[in-house]
């Protein structure tokens, strides 16, 4: 049997028990690997001939791409070929930059075939943070649109030294210089010239499975981002797991509402589609517009949908019975979806959102598959694959404790660890476990609910914490948009649950709503629960999004002994 019959016969397993929790958790096992390509000798074996559609962008101005499987190995064969004649090679780091533009794919399959290491950028880097990524990811090569060109720019001279920049700006040929730089930036080399290149590649060096392949950049929620180091085989073959909790199905239409740069991207937009051969779709837009997207859903007969929580509590603001959609399957990811917002879709299309659960160091760890029983709040079970458990403070096994991945039957998926801090990679992979830094609570059927990460949950007058929870209460009121839960200094209970809160459409942020929120709390709290000091303030994210509640806790830290701290502070003792 070849490394790729292995690599089927995993894949397939998966998808003939789709709807078969237990048969595919029993028995799938991750396929043993040596060589594996997944661009050379997956993606071209499956692609050879075939006209069914990889790849479709949409825009908002009603432009479409398309291509198909066969077309999207050969321009990615030609991508390769032109990289090549640039000087890159296996191992060679390659900072991606791009929105979600058609380059992205062909680049990222080029580099997969070649054996070079993608390192996925945000379009939103800039400054230092670029320089940061530049350096500690020891880059030799940039792809990035014009935008993108125009930050490097701004860099200084000595951190672009000995890196080559490609830009996909679209430049005409005629534009070009002699040395195929681009009229007005003669130090950038035109993409467009991939287009001459030979549509057929071979590697110049065969790639091992253990071999790097992206490095990720976290999203730094409590500190400086660190660098995430993936294989030929921890993301391309293990999404294997991702695929199946999104119970994709060959020839699916498949939409995950995502920004380049994250590894939820990569996850949903590249290798679990693809591995099920399904149609990676993206409709591109400037401003979120409910009732656009819930268009383009019914006019590109999207089967099966995955956003962000922040995504869906805005859908449902519209009337979604309206659109007669076609999907099947509905997916929440990014952070816990609150039970109230999976209610309400729901009742309109009749469809549960299932939750999952994973990280950049992994791929989806825990979640409802199709087909199984969901229980209300939780984000499901260990995926196939997944040796999960849950660990006390003193490491040991516990219904609720952090999440851990035990290492003795450790899971191709994992990450190979952190490509520049062998102390941090120590750190979360001691005694045995992988550490995830969450914490969670498994009932006695095995699903596992989100309780929250193990530096944010805390004590207040000697009972446990969970911000998620108290978060979950806090967004069913319809003055809040969004909110997040700090621990508060309090003089008599050491700590007390705050709020910090944004106030949602038409809604002010004076004592009247604060009031009103105070009393829906006491409604659905138990005391010891009752947040005790509402903020409404903006609230501090990282450039992919995530609340940095560490900003909070630390803004909490100098506050006084007594009163107020700010004039939109409200404390819950001043509306009894």
């Amino acid at each position: 049997m070849t490394e790729l019959d292995r690599f089927l016969a995993a894949r397939d397993l998966l998808l003939a028990h789709r709807t078969d929790y237990e048969t595919a958790f029993a028995r799938f096992a991750w396929p043993q690997l040596e060589r594996f390509n997944w661009g050379l000798d997956y993606f071209d074996t499956i692609a050879r001939g075939n006209g069914a559609t990889a790849l479709h962008l949409v825009e908002e101005s009603g432009h479409e791409a398309r291509l198909s499987y066969a077309q999207l190995s050969e321009r990615s064969n030609q991508v390769a070929n032109f990289l090549v004649s640039i000087g890159a090679k296996k191992g060679d780091r390659i900072l991606l930059m791009l929105g979600n533009d058609v380059p992205l794919w062909e680049t990222m399959l080029a580099a997969i075939k070649l054996g070079a290491v993608v390192i996925p950028a945000t379009t939103l880097l800039s400054g230092d943070d670029l320089a940061d990524r530049l350096q500690r990811g020891k880059v030799r090569h940039v792809i990035t649109n014009a935008g993108g060109a125009a930050k490097f720019d701004e860099l200084p001279a000595q951190s672009l030294e000995g890196i080559s920049r490609i830009s996909v700006a679209g430049a005409p040929a005629a534009a070009t210089g002699a040395t195929g730089g681009i009229a007005g930036r003669p130090d950038w080399i035109d993409y467009g010239r991939s287009s001459s290149a030979a549509s057929t590649f071979s590697a110049p060096e065969p790639v091992g499975a253990d071999d790097p392949l992206l490095e990720y950049f976290t999203s730094g929620t409590t500190a400086r981002p660190k660098l995430v180091q993936h294989t030929h085989q921890s993301y391309p073959v293990g999404h294997l797991s991702t695929m199946y909790w999104l119970g994709l199905k060959q020839g699916d239409v498949h939409w995950t509402i995502s920004s380049p740069g994250w590894a939820k991207h990569a996850w949903s937009c590249f290798f679990a589609p693809f591995n099920a051969q399904a149609c990676v779709f993206i409709y591109n837009y400037a401003r979120f517009n409910g009732p656009a997207i819930l268009e383009t859903l019914v006019r590109h007969q999207v089967n099966t949908l995955c956003a962000p929580p922040t995504v869906w509590r805005m859908l449902i603001q519209e009337d979604l019975k309206r659109w007669p959609v076609k999907l099947r399957e509905l997916i929440s990811a990014g952070e816990p979806l609150n039970p109230e917002v999976i209610e309400q879709v729901k009742a309109a299309w009749g469809i549960t959102i299932r939750d999952g659960y994973g990280q950049t160091e992994t791929t989806a760890q825990i979640g409802n598959p199709p087909g199984a029983r969901l229980k209300p709040g939780s984000m499901g079970r260990p995926m196939p694959g997944y040796p999960i458990a849950l660990l006390d403070a003193d490491g040991n096994p516990a219904d609720e404790g952090e999440i851990c991945i035990d290492l003795a039957h450790r899971p191709l998926a994992l990450m190979n660890g952190y490509a520049d801090d062998a102390d941090k990679t120590a750190e979360v992979m001691r005694d045995g476990y992988y550490h995830t830094g969450d914490v969670g609570q498994r009932d006695d059927n095995g699903y596992i609910t989100y309780v929250g990460r193990a530096d944010d949950v805390f004590k207040a007058s000697g009972y446990r914490i969970s911000p998620f929870e108290l978060e979950s209460v806090l967004i069913e009121h319809p003055a809040v948009a969004e909110a997040a839960v700090v621990p508060s200094p309090d003089p008599v209970r050491g700590f007390v649950p705050k709020a910090f809160v944004i106030t949602a459409p038409g809604h002010a942020a004076d004592e009247a709503t604060a009031a009103d929120i105070f009393r829906f709390l006491r409604e659905r709290l138990a005391g010891y629960k009752l947040i005790r000091r509402i903020e409404f303030s903006d609230l501090p994210k990282t450039i992919s999004g995530k609340i940095r509640r560490v900003e909070l806790r630390g803004h909490e830290t100098n506050r006084p002994p007594a009163g107020r701290f700010g004039e939109r502070e409200y404390l819950e003792e001043e509306f009894r």
